[in-house]
Formats: structure tokens, C-alpha cells, sequence
């Protein structure tokens, strides 16, 4: 049988894929697109992404010497068609599987992974730290981070930014801008002008122009600079990376490997110490199998039918947590105005988005920025509003220090909705809540609450609601509930006292949060003389009860 990707089943690594003839990468890229599809429609993943870089994958490796060239991807979620590219092929169908390849960059998989991701808006500063050591060690490597337009409204991105642009470091980042179609102006003309700004003269005229001037009267030099700055902007167009020190490049098509082969070859031989931004356009889910119209070529599927593009969903025989606290919020902000809610770039992920349908002017969504939605909730919560910060428990992690000094310290009643609290599954360790409970319960003035089941979780919410006088957390996991039946509305439950769910004289079993029904599947192997294991604990036994404060 004749193989559908015969270039690809050739590259075994990058020095592979370096031997091939620039005009075969079209042909790889296609490739490496369907290759893409074929695997995440067996294990499902963030599709989306990948395919929106693809191009971009084969470039970089073409261009630059990696794993001696550092490549840095933010976040991790576009990384599978890197994977594939760096001797991962033969293993990448066991991604996000137990035992198999992680969901994300991780420096332990792999040397062409040089640092681990799964948060966002760490690359330029893990970058920067590299480039800064490059230098220190009198190395000659390359370093390119690439990180996403959403990326990019973190704050931790703009600080490193600003650091990066007051070195003299070599460091490139890439912009992948998907959240604008290509304009017609990002085309034959703007990929011709971004080679001409990328190009060796062009470095070495902007760099005579800095000499002469230093050697002006400082009145000339002045003006020297100012008129250098007009003209850039004439070219450009002004933009902040320029004000943060970097120098611009772009926008160019991330798609078209003629724009972006011989701009990255420029900006890889320029002799020039300064940090460079390129800034490229792509189209997140180019080339997915699903409906024009389908949000999943956005972001992460489930496993999926190539040829048809539908998803194979499980049958859910209860409701998911997440859902359940999204009701459950609606229906208190129908009597209470003062309810809002509040996420951190999640808000189909959180139930806001659901929230938001009902009530838009009480939903925000703050972009990428926990620390900023754990202090706007503070400010809010000051002038008596009642916020809900819907946020996963790993990425509230980011916001401590606010969640410390701006609220904890402050006593303000902002309520902490904490998804994804425990085990998360096929994203791995990286997204597990494993230390939230760690993490808040040495705070003062913090009610810390896990839901038992679906039912409790709908009674935490309006406990939060009730309480007003310091801060609050409700934790629960991720998928569905266990199936009990809902209250039509929460009641407050009372602080620091416990349920008694069945009695006994043998063991006592302590349970917080959701692993009630295995300490109840444990008492009822005790009740039938069944006996727990080996040492005699019980299975399922958890430390205090629901509602027990620090």
C-alpha cells in the first residue's frame, strides 16, 4: 500500500527535514497537517492550535539548528506537530495518554524540548533567562520563543518585554497572531518589505545611523533619532513592541513558507544584538475537518471521525460540576444584583459563559491575567458587590500573592469558584488542582468548602453568596457529578459543622470533598464484613469534613 505522507515518513528528525529542497516543504506541511489530524483524532487534543502553526513548525526547523537552537512554544497547546518533527512520531498516537506522551512541552521527553509548558505567557521570559545564558556562557545559539495573540495579554509577557528590550540580547520572539484574518496588505508587498526590514543592510545601515549619531552634538543626535523613529513608523507603522525595545517585523502570512523561509534566514544571519519581534498571522484550526462553522477547530476535541469530523462524546448519566455551579449562581443572581461573575480567559470552561447569557453586564471576562481578576474582585467586592472569581484551581495558583494581600489580609468577601480541583485527566500534571487546599487553608479570614456531590456544591454556592464578611472557596472537580438528585435552590449551610452519614463502632471514616461515595462504597464493605486493606485503613478515608475552616 503507498504511503499518504512519503516525505514525512522520511523525516525521522529536523536534521531530515534540513536535507530536503525548500520546494518540498509544501508538500511536507500538508503532510504533517493531515498526520496532525489523523492522530488527535484518535486522542483527542488542542487540534486547533497545531494546525494553525504548521507551517511555522516546518520553517523553524528548517531554518534553525535545533535542539541547539533553543525553540520555546507558549503554553504547549500548538506543540504536537513539533513533536512529530523531533523523533516522537512512532510514540505521538499515546498522546495524552497514561504512560505516553504529555499534552504539552516537557524538558524530560524530550532535548528538542528545552522548556516545559501547559501555563501561558512564559515563553519570552524563560527565553530571555536562556538568551542571557547563552551570552554569559559565550555560546553562539539561537533562541526563538513563539507565543499566541492570547498569550500576550498576560502581564508576565509585557514584563519580560520590557526586560528584553533594555538588553542587548539576540532573542527573536514570534507573534502568532490568530485572531485577524490575513488582510490583502499582508501579502506579496508586506512579506517583500518585512524581508527588506529583516536584511543584513538594513541591520547594518539602522546601526551606521546609530554611530553617526552618537557622535553629534546631543541636540543633533536628538533629532537624528526622532527623524530614524518617523521613518520607521512611515514604513511600519508605530507599535509597542517598537516602545518596549524590540524591533518589529510583520505582519507577514504565517502560512506561506516563500514569505516566511527567507525572512527567518535574514533574521537568523543579521548581525545584530537587540531582541526582534516577527509578527505573523495564521488561521487557528487551518485545514480542520469539521463545519465552517464549528467552534472545535478553535481549540481542544474529543476524539473525532476524520472523514465526517463528528466527535465521539461519552453519554453523561449526571450533570458536570461546572454546569451545576452555573445554574446554581443564575438562580441566586435572579434575586441578588449585586451577584457577578468573573474569569480569567475560561469562561465556557468556568460556566460563566453561561452565566453571561443571562446576565452579559455582571459577566467579565479579564483575558489571561488571574492576578488582575483576583484584585478587580477585591475592588469590587469593596464597593458591595458579590464576585464570584470562576477560576481552575492550577491557575489561580498564579494569583496567590493577590489572593494574599488584596483579599486574605483585607477580609473581603470575594468568592472563589474553583474548578478543576484534584486529578484533571488526560492534561496531566501540570493542570491537576492538587495543592489549592494546601494553598488557602493556611490563609486567614478563608472559608474553605469541597463539594461532596452535585447537591452540596449547589448549597456551598449559596453559602458563599451568604457570607460577607471575609473571603470563601468552593472546590470541585472536574466531569460529572455522581448523580444525585438537585435542590431547586441552595441553602446556607452552617461553618465548621459536618454531615454524620451513617454510623458505626469499627472505623471511623472522615471524608472531604469528592470522594464521599468511595468512603461510603468502604463502609459498605465494612457493614458486609468485607474489611479494608492490609494495616487496616479503610479505603477512601479523607481528611476533615466539608465546611471545616482553617
Amino acid at each position: 500500500m503507498t504511503s499518504q505522507t512519503p516525505l514525512l515518513d522520511s523525516v525521522h528528525s529536523p536534521l531530515d527535514l534540513r536535507k530536503l529542497g525548500p520546494a518540498e516543504l509544501p508538500q511536507l506541511a500538508r503532510e504533517l497537517r493531515q498526520e496532525t489530524i489523523d492522530v488527535v483524532s484518535e486522542t483527542g487534543g488542542h487540534l486547533g492550535a497545531s494546525l494553525g502553526v504548521i507551517e511555522l513548525t516546518v520553517a523553524l526547523h528548517y531554518i534553525y539548528n535545533t535542539p541547539i537552537d533553543r525553540l520555546v512554544w507558549d503554553v504547549g497547546h500548538q506543540a504536537y506537530p513539533h513533536k512529530i518533527l523531533t523523533g516522537r512520531r512512532d510514540r505521538i498516537r499515546t498522546l495524552r495518554q497514561a504512560g505516553g506522551l504529555s499534552g504539552f512541552t516537557r524538558r524530560s521527553e524530550s532535548e528538542f524540548d528545552p522548556f516545559g509548558a501547559a501555563h501561558s505567557s512564559t515563553s519570552i521570559s524563560a527565553s530571555l533567562g536562556m538568551a542571557v545564558g547563552r551570552d554569559l556562557s559565550e555560546r553562539n545559539n539561537h533562541v526563538v520563543a513563539v507565543i499566541g495573540d492570547g498569550a500576550m495579554s498576560a502581564g508576565m509577557a509585557y514584563e519580560a518585554m520590557n526586560n528584553a528590550g533594555s538588553t542587548d540580547t539576540r532573542l527573536l520572539v514570534i507573534l502568532n497572531d490568530n485572531d485577524m484574518s490575513i488582510a490583502p496588505a499582508v501579502g506579496a508587498f508586506s512579506a517583500y518589505l518585512s524581508r527588506l526590514l529583516s536584511s543584513r543592510p538594513y541591520f547594518n545601515l539602522r546601526q551606521l545611523a546609530a554611530q553617526i549619531a552618537s557622535h553629534l552634538p546631543r541636540r543633533l543626535e536628538n533629532t537624528a533619532i526622532r527623524a530614524e523613529g518617523y521613518a520607521r513608523r512611515m514604513v511600519t507603522g508605530g507599535t509597542l513592541f517598537e516602545e518596549l525595545g524590540f524591533y518589529y517585523v510583520g505582519p507577514v502570512d504565517g502560512h506561506n513558507l516563500e514569505h516566511l523561509l527567507p525572512l527567518l534566514r535574514n533574521i537568523r544571519d543579521a548581525d545584530q544584538a537587540h531582541p526582534v519581534l516577527l509578527h505573523i498571522v495564521t488561521e487557528k484550526g487551518r485545514g480542520h475537518p469539521f463545519p465552517e462553522n464549528s467552534s472545535e477547530k478553535y481549540h481542544a476535541v474529543q476524539k473525532f471521525d476524520v472523514a465526517t469530523g463528528t466527535q465521539v462524546r461519552s453519554v453523561a448519566n449526571a450533570p458536570s460540576y461546572t454546569s451545576v455551579f452555573a445554574n446554581a449562581l443564575i438562580k441566586l443572581a435572579e434575586k441578588d444584583p449585586a451577584i457577578v461573575a468573573i474569569t480569567a480567559a475560561m469562561p465556557s470552561g468556568t460556566g460563566v459563559s453561561t452565566f453571561a447569557k443571562q446576565f452579559p453586564e455582571r459577566s467579565f471576562d479579564v483575558g489571561i491575567a488571574e492576578q488582575h481578576a483576583v484584585t478587580f474582585a477585591a475592588g469590587m467586592a469593596t464597593e458591595g458587590m458579590k464576585p464570584f472569581a470562576a477560576i481552575y484551581s492550577t491557575f489561580l495558583q498564579r494569583a496567590y500573592d493577590q489572593i494574599v494581600h488584596d483579599v486574605a489580609l483585607q477580609s473581603l468577601p470575594v468568592r472563589f469558584a474553583i474548578d478543576r480541583a484534584g486529578l484533571v485527566g488526560a492534561d496531566g500534571a501540570t493542570h491537576a488542582g492538587a495543592f489549592d487546599l494546601a494553598y488557602l487553608c493556611c490563609l486567614p479570614n478563608m472559608v474553605v468548602m469541597a463539594a461532596a456531590d452535585e447537591a452540596e456544591l449547589v448549597h456551598m454556592v449559596a453559602t458563599c453568596a451568604a457570607i460577607d464578611d471575609r473571603p470563601s472557596v468552593v472546590r470541585y472537580p472536574r466531569g460529572e457529578g455522581v448523580g444525585v438528585e438537585l435542590p431547586d435552590q441552595g441553602e446556607p449551610l452552617e461553618i465548621g459543622r459536618g454531615r454524620v452519614m451513617r454510623r458505626g463502632s469499627t472505623v471511623a471514616l472522615l471524608s472531604l470533598g469528592g470522594r464521599l461515595a468511595e468512603c461510603l462504597a468502604a463502609a459498605d464493605r465494612l457493614d458486609a464484613g468485607g474489611g479494608g486493606p492490609p494495616g487496616g485503613d479503610a479505603p477512601g478515608c479523607q481528611p476533615p469534613a466539608p465546611g471545616t475552616p482553617p
